[in-house]
């Protein structure tokens, strides 16, 4: 009898690899479907992982049988990695896959899309636009070049934001939990950072030490004209103080890519207090964790991982 693997990821980016899988495997689908696939994964040996089903106790104790967990994912937030253990559950992500990450610059693309927006109020201009108002002059923007850009963290991404930045013409600043040299870049403390930079761009993962670390202390800190931006994991950003600091113009704006608990259901997103705040202001802009939605990246990272079962399954007495 063959294995049985539930997926919460849609794989029909990789037809060829999920033929590969039903050789050897029977496949069930709970895509984006945490309903789904809590009553899935009883009958599973393998699970992959889609990040917006967050797995965790509640959903564990229907896993009977699951052995195996392979998430092509960076950050694990959606993964209770103590309880994961606690069952004696194996499992997989990209994390440590560098080879395979520095195929892909999406995120820090995205970055700058959302600064871009903000800067020049692109989103705004379209909506008065489709209403048949010509406001050029009510759009007003600001250019990057010239511009402090100041990356946390100096990691993969930070390192390609960096790049991006400087072919803006941008100055950029650098701080890193690690002790580092990069050309071109000065590094600098986190109040630096802080105080210099025309804006932020966050390139850190999310752990006990960075939860909440951006908060009301380093927005008093920033330049009333500066914005925030967000693409690594919402927890980074104490979300109270952010939009303290909004109401209060102590900065102009931010966007974010990703929120605390993202995860959450339509209804229970839509009393997000983020996105309840964004609806009514202009100064935050929100996208449903994008970063890494390329055709590129998600075909990539799932064949990678599908290809990494395929090889290692006998591994896990699969």
């Amino acid at each position: 009898m063959k294995s049985i693997i539930l997926t919460s990821l849609d794989l029909s980016s990789v037809p060829d690899v999920v033929r590969k899988l039903k050789r050897k495997f029977h496949i069930l689908y709970s895509v984006n479907s945490r309903s789904k696939t809590k009553k899935l994964i009883t009958f599973c040996d393998v699970y992959l992982s889609a990040a917006s089903v967050k797995v965790d106790k509640n959903l564990l104790l229907n896993a009977k049988k699951l052995k195996l967990i392979l998430s092509p994912s960076t950050g694990i937030d959606h993964l209770d990695i103590s309880e994961i253990k606690k069952r004696k559950i194996k499992y997989v992500t990209i994390t440590n896959e560098i080879k395979l990450l520095n195929t892909f610059t999406a995120t820090s693309e995205l970055a700058f899309a959302l600064i871009l927006n903000l800067y020049r109020k692109i989103f705004l201009a379209n909506r008065f636009t489709l209403k048949g108002i010509w406001a050029r002059e009510k759009f007003t923007g600001n250019q990057l070049y010239n511009k402090t850009i100041g990356i946390l963290g100096m990691g993969r991404l930070g390192k390609i934001t960096a790049k991006i930045a400087s072919g803006f013409g941008m100055k950029v600043l650098g701080c890193d939990i690690k002790k580092k040299k990069i050309k071109n870049i000065k590094m600098v403390s986190v109040k630096k950072l802080f105080n210099t930079s025309d804006i932020i761009s966050i390139h850190i993962h999310l752990n006990k030490k960075t939860t909440g670390l951006v908060n009301q202390k380093l927005f008093k800190q920033m330049k009333k004209n500066s914005i925030l931006i967000n693409t690594s994991r919402g927890g980074i950003i104490n979300e109270n103080d952010l939009i303290y600091a909004l109401k209060n113009n102590l900065i102009a704006g931010a966007g974010l890519d990703v929120l605390k608990g993202e995860w959450l259901s339509r209804s229970e997103l839509l009393k997000h207090k983020l996105i309840k705040y964004a609806k009514n202001n202009n100064n935050l802009l929100i996208v449903p964790h994008i970063g890494g939605a390329t055709f590129e990246s998600i075909s990539g990272t799932r064949r990678f991982i599908c290809n990494k079962l395929l090889k290692e399954y006998k591994n896990y007495n699969i």
